[in-house]
């Protein structure tokens, strides 16, 4: 498929794609150079980068996903390293949904307070 079918199908502008593919996390598996030099990418390539949108809003950095692609294609990565990098990002989830549900219960109470206030007047 062409890279605006790829974009329709992901959510991602072409220049997100172009960059992706440029950092390494898109690969052989996901792109095809034609004759021509147009992309045609892979229906594995929307599954991909739908993988890569979620995980990073997950808090994996660029940094780390490409780290992980590369080596993950390499075979480089033992299941240790990523069952921890995973288990990092699960505890970091946890923190800062505590931190937003913190958050929240102070502005319910800021809340809670000023409709008291307006409802004296």
């Amino acid at each position: 498929m062409k890279i605006h079918e790829l974009a329709q199908k992901t959510g991602l502008t072409p220049a997100t794609i172009r960059f992706y593919e440029k950092e390494g996390l898109l690969d052989q598996r996901h792109v095809r150079r034609q004759e021509n030099n147009y992309r045609d990418y892979s229906n594995e390539a929307v599954e991909h980068l739908q993988t890569i949108k979620r995980l990073q809003a997950a808090g994996f950095t660029l940094s780390e996903l490409r780290k992980y692609t590369i080596a993950d294609t390499k075979n480089k990565l033992v299941l240790q390293n990523i069952v921890e990098l995973i288990s990092e990002k699960v505890a970091e989830i946890d923190r800062r949904k505590a931190e937003l549900e913190h958050t929240q219960a102070l502005l319910e109470r800021i809340l809670a307070n000023k409709i008291r206030q307006l409802n004296e007047k």
